[in-house]
């Protein structure tokens, strides 16, 4: 006996001043993913003076409501939601794993520029330390100076110190 599901397609609106930059379709493919959604298309958009992420889902009902209650109840770390709605949708939805590839290459695209400015920062950085080998000689000299001293103020003590108990009883 097999058990039919209804399939059901929702149009999700996450809206506030900051819901773009912040991860947020990466967040809903993640959660669409541990959900088993067959169908989630993302987009952002800006409207009446917000910032909007739009999320169509399709997916049994169970899957659905799933992931309505996962999204309701976290967010991206840098987002900041004031609202999110849901209404029947009957047009079109991506499949999830259109959505992974996609978000896949706009992450890479992120990333590459970032990737490229701490390529040059550590070429500058190595640049930088090719003294480092003649510092390393100046610190050797210095420890060696600074033995011999802390051996000299140990000697100091031990001298100071058997006189120092004896005023000490004297008092």
């Amino acid at each position: 006996m097999q058990v039919s599901r209804m399939t059901m397609k929702l149009m999700i609106k996450i809206t506030c001043p900051k819901v773009h930059d912040v991860g947020y379709r990466v967040f809903l493919l993640k959660h669409a993913m541990n959900t088993a959604l067959s169908g989630l298309s993302t987009y952002n958009r800006d409207g009446d003076g917000q910032q909007e992420v739009i999320a169509l889902v399709e997916g049994d009902e169970a899957r659905i409501k799933a992931f309505l209650k996962a999204i309701e109840k976290n967010k991206p770390e840098m987002a900041e939601v004031s609202n999110v709605t849901s209404e029947p949708y009957d047009g079109e939805v991506g499949r999830t794993s259109e959505v992974a590839m996609f978000c896949s290459f706009v992450q890479l695209d992120k990333a590459i520029p970032l990737l490229l400015d701490m390529r040059d920062d550590l070429k500058a950085v190595r640049k930088n330390t090719d003294m480092i080998p003649q510092m390393s000689e100046d610190i050797k000299a210095i420890r060696k100076t600074t033995d011999t001293t802390l051996e000299e103020i140990k000697g100091l003590r031990e001298d100071i110190q058997p006189g120092y108990g004896l005023s000490m009883q004297q008092v």
